[in-house]
């Protein structure tokens, strides 16, 4: 454990975690609504996609720069701009989604400025993950990292069984009420780190390890890097498409749908919360080991919702896709985390934490465009893409 674990104050991972768990809720309360309000405004399936698409290629861009300045600026200032920029572009993003709803905006001005206030948006909110990430690096050791990982992605996703669920309460009031909801939610938390998360100082290089330009391609990573891509990619492909899903094929309206599948949403977070909770704090697995047991299940669960055409089926394969999910992502962070040097921990954390953007910015876009296609490729598409993913975990060793 470094210099910046030993003094920091018992409480500081209670306090980071609250705040994830917040910022879970803002990520999530938007996939609850997204499809539904965007068929409300005359856009396509495709369209929708490609709102996501931009926003998460913003992310990758961005996530790795946030990451290194966490390493020059300190983890908590780049959390607080991270969470003030969310703050600021959801509610622009929501004004836009306003304004077009009643008609002041043509669908494709609309269309054009949703995604421009969801880039600005983007942009700024990508700090809040790497730095987090690597706050939770630096106040655990290498024994402990597999297990602060996972509490880092059981607070995420504790907001992640919030945000869905209340976000279908409230799209009952209106569609966007979840929208501002969130950016009142991510001013509140900006204010709670603010007073009370104790602030680390900058990670130093020493002098016989100075500031790494940690790539993508580094041999000690760029496993992890193709695992996490992937990974996520069929995770996005098949979550940007689900609401619609459900829609069709339980003949739902707007309301209906951001209900039932904001319902089906925090059933997901909540088995990947628990999959956390009595999992992975636990048992003393290396990430490896977690991703060989995750990802296989992950494929049953893509298979299981191309087959399901009941509610009951729908939200069983969902439980099952949180609950592998949720061992899967904290293995892939703690994996990538403990292959470099305590140095270079906000570098990697920008680094693989942009690989669920990468993911999400081509995994939209071929959802929506094999959905139009046929409604149930999107699910046999990633199968078929984890079936390759799951020999190579079995087949990689890791060097550390």
């Amino acid at each position: 454990m470094g210099a910046a674990a030993a003094e920091t104050p018992p409480y500081a991972k209670a306090i980071l975690l609250t705040a994830l768990v917040a910022v879970g809720f803002g990520f999530t309360v938007l996939f609850a609504i997204l499809s539904p309000l965007g068929r409300e405004v005359g856009l396509s399936e495709f369209q929708i996609s490609t709102i996501i698409a931009a926003s998460s290629l913003t992310v990758f861009l961005a996530s790795p720069i946030w990451g290194r300045l966490s390493d020059r600026w300190g983890r908590k200032r780049v959390i607080i701009i991270g969470l003030l920029g969310y703050s600021v572009g959801n509610f622009l993003f929501a004004a836009v989604f306003h304004a077009t709803l009643v008609g002041i905006l043509l669908p494709m001005v609309g269309y054009g400025l949703l995604m421009l206030s969801r880039v600005l948006h983007a942009t700024v909110m990508s700090a809040i993950m790497p730095a987090s990430s690597a706050y939770m690096a630096d106040i655990t050791d290498l024994k402990t990292r597999t297990k602060g990982m996972g509490a880092v992605g059981a607070a995420n996703n504790l907001g992640g069984v919030i945000g869905p669920a209340l976000g279908g309460l409230l799209a009952g009031i209106t569609l966007l009420t979840p929208l501002w909801v969130a950016s009142v939610v991510a001013i509140t938390t900006a204010l709670f780190v603010i007073f009370l998360l104790p602030d680390l100082p900058p990670a130093r290089a020493t002098a016989s390890a100075p500031t790494s330009k940690l790539s993508y391609f580094d041999p000690r990573i760029s496993p992890y890097i193709l695992v996490g891509t992937l990974m996520f990619m069929g995770m996005a492909l098949v979550q940007q498409t689900l609401a619609f899903r459900f829609q069709d094929v339980l003949g739902l309206n707007a309301v209906e749908t951001a209900q039932t599948f904001g319902m089906a949403m925090g059933l997901s977070a909540a088995a990947s919360l628990i999959s956390q909770l009595f999992c992975m704090q636990r048992f003393d697995l290396r990430p490896q080991q977690w991703l060989q047991i995750a990802i296989p299940i992950l494929a049953i669960a893509f298979a299981c919702l191309a087959l399901a055409d009941t509610r009951s089926l729908l939200m069983g394969a969902m439980v099952i896709q949180g609950a592998a999910m949720g061992l899967a992502g904290p293995a892939f962070m703690a994996g990538a985390s403990l292959a470099v040097e305590p140095h270079e921990q906000g570098a990697v954390a920008g680094l693989a934490g942009s690989c669920g953007p990468l993911g999400f910015t081509f995994g939209p876009l071929l959802g929506g465009l094999f959905y139009q296609i046929q409604p149930d490729l999107p699910y046999w598409f990633t199968f078929a893409v984890y079936l390759p993913l799951i020999v190579f975990v079995f087949r990689y060793a890791p060097a550390k």
